[in-house]
């Protein structure tokens, strides 16, 4: 779920956090999963269950780990939308 308010910023706490992001940036985006699994060399079966959180365990884990170290994870979507389209990993 987006974190105050902004639909462009999201606050990951659990895998299940991070699904919802995945899910959120790729619809801002504009890409179907087909087209980002397509995009990222990954099965859309595999992206699909990252962002229903059927896939999770490891990511909780790391993410309990970073949060006793007092760490947080925010995924944030940068302006403007459109220059982000088809870049590849950085």
């Amino acid at each position: 779920m987006p974190t105050s308010g902004n639909s462009r910023t999201w606050t990951i706490r659990s895998g299940k956090d991070l699904g919802r992001a995945i899910s959120g940036v790729r619809h801002e985006s504009g890409l179907s999963q087909s087209e980002l699994a397509e995009r990222t060399g990954i099965e859309r079966t595999y992206l699909s269950r990252l962002e229903t959180e059927s896939s999770t365990l490891a990511l909780d884990r790391a993410l309990r780990v970073l949060r006793r170290m007092g760490a947080e994870v925010v995924v944030n979507l940068p302006e403007p939308l459109e220059g982000n389209r088809g870049e590849t990993e950085r």
